[in-house]
């Protein structure tokens, strides 16, 4: 989830305005994970067994 549509539960404003310190700390944590910061495990696990399947499918074609 993207900081943009979350709401603040301190200020009850959204996170990207920044209108209280709780705001400011939550979005400058959330620019800091990157762009794999929100993803769940479960989805980055299944990004990992595309990726294996694909250099394995690759493999075999080449081979």
């Amino acid at each position: 989830m993207t900081h943009d549509r979350l709401v603040c539960a301190n200020c009850a404003g959204p996170v990207s305005e920044g209108r209280c310190p709780v705001c400011r700390a939550s979005r400058e944590r959330l620019q800091q994970e990157g762009p794999f910061g929100g993803l769940s495990p479960a989805a980055l696990i299944g990004m990992l067994v595309v990726l294996i399947a694909a250099v394995a499918l690759l493999a075999h074609q080449t081979a």
